[in-house]
């Protein structure tokens, strides 16, 4: 197991991990991960786990807009056949090792407050994160955001 940055290769192999979780619409992919791709200076931060030369995972972090050190992961995925395995903890790991050798200081993690999400909600916390905010109704009716908060 390898835990490495998304290179353009990856893109159908993390189309099929996105349509496998659903986190996302695979077909945003593209587009999201663009100037990541394309720009050498990007602050974003994509990386995937390889397995026997197969990437099995998904994230992405990118720094908050106007704050110092704060970093929001946007995304984080594992093929279905490949969960419980802990390797959604090593991905953790590794982006608050990465960011915190590079002088950050916050991570900032948001999720639905659905009840689809009980387990996203229980990984957060057993990687030590805070759950810091709720807010209510903001995906849609019905559907709050948690904001889960770790000092780097």
């Amino acid at each position: 197991m390898k835990i490495r940055p998304i290179v353009q290769g990856d893109i159908p192999s993390l189309k099929v991990i996105l349509d496998n979780t659903g986190l996302f619409p695979s077909e945003m992919l593209e587009d999201m991960i663009s100037d990541y791709l394309a720009n050498p200076d990007s602050t974003d931060i994509w990386f995937t786990v390889e397995v026997d030369g197969q990437p099995i995972s998904i994230a992405y972090c990118a720094p908050e807009r106007m704050t110092e050190g704060t970093y929001n992961l946007y995304a984080i995925a594992v093929h279905g056949n490949q969960q419980g395995r802990g390797v959604g903890a090593q991905m953790m790991e590794y982006i608050e090792n990465l960011l915190r050798d590079q002088g950050q200081r916050i991570l900032i993690v948001e999720t639905s407050g659905l009840a689809d999400y009980d387990l996203t909600r229980e990984f957060y916390r057993k990687c030590q994160y805070t759950e810091e905010a709720t807010i209510r109704e903001f995906y849609a009716e019905g559907e709050d955001k948690v904001v889960f908060w770790k000092k780097l």
